[in-house]
């Protein structure tokens, strides 16, 4: 038997973190892999760990940088043959009061968001081993989103035949429009944040999609899920969930069974499917 092996990208605090130690706290049969894009502080969160009797092992990733996915995708290829579980937990949001321009928003947000966990998927998703899980941290402020859409956009990212194409060539309207300042006209909503997690959550629909046809007898599950609002230096300190119940859904998603069917390209929220 191969080592099984986990990958949580964004991982060295918040929720990431949390995830982490509870896959290690869960005795989750194989080596869960911390990642970050700075190593120092990659380091110090495995060290953490250690200290309350947890092993995690560490992989310098930096979603943003396509060569920091190509050489940590070749190191889980040459090392474990592949990959088992896949958490996509890396993201950024600015806060309300930041002075950052919308149009300097609107690009940032769908950089890291959208177009860099689309890099970290095109990647990894051939590496995802039979009966593997692929998890892709959104929110529901995405669902929210969506419904604020013109009624062509909903009906788009609403279908069964969206394409990963179509889907991309839409998050970079909607950034051309934003840098004009006329996404709203497009029939856009007002929110960066709230767009990226949108497009991340129809990206995950079509990715199983894809798998479902592709590989139809390989047992492998993709998911997007919300943690909640949750206290992270992203969040804020009043949120009302703490990181390790942040953590509970997309843990929830990354151990389904073995032989699960179900659920599979869908928006999971405290452990239940969601409406689209």
């Amino acid at each position: 038997m191969s080592t099984k092996v986990t990958v949580v990208t964004g991982s060295n605090k918040g929720i990431g973190l949390a995830i982490v130690r509870a896959l290690c706290q869960q005795h989750y049969h194989g080596d869960v892999y911390l990642t970050a894009r700075d190593s120092g502080r990659g380091d110090e969160a495995v060290k953490s760990l250690a200290a309350d009797g947890l092993t995690a092992k560490f992989h310098q990733l930096d979603i943003n940088d396509e060569k920091s996915i190509v050489s940590a995708a070749a190191f889980f290829k040459k090392t474990y043959g592949g990959v088992d579980v896949l958490i996509n937990n890396a993201g950024i949001a600015f806060k309300d009061a930041d002075p950052a321009p919308f149009p300097v928003q609107a690009e940032v947000t769908l950089k890291t968001n959208y177009f860099a966990t689309r890099d970290m998927l095109t990647h990894f998703l051939p590496l995802i081993k039979s009966g593997g899980r692929v998890v892709n941290v959104s929110s529901f402020v995405g669902a929210r989103t969506l419904n604020k859409c013109s009624a062509a956009l909903q009906q788009r990212f609403r279908s069964d035949d969206i394409t990963e194409e179509e889907l991309t060539g839409l998050m970079e309207q909607f950034v051309d429009l934003a840098k004009k300042g006329e996404h709203e006209k497009g029939g856009w909503a007002n929110t960066a944040y709230g767009t990226s997690k949108t497009g991340l959550t129809v990206l995950t629909m079509i990715h199983a999609r894809r798998l479902t046809k592709e590989r139809p007898h390989d047992g492998i599950l993709v998911n997007a899920c919300c943690p909640g609002w949750v206290r992270t230096d992203m969040a804020g300190p009043k949120a009302p969930k703490s990181p390790e119940e942040g953590a509970v859904t997309p843990v929830f998603l990354a151990l389904l069974p073995a032989g699960a069917t179900d659920p599979h390209g869908r928006f999971v929220s405290d452990k239940e499917v969601q409406p689209w």
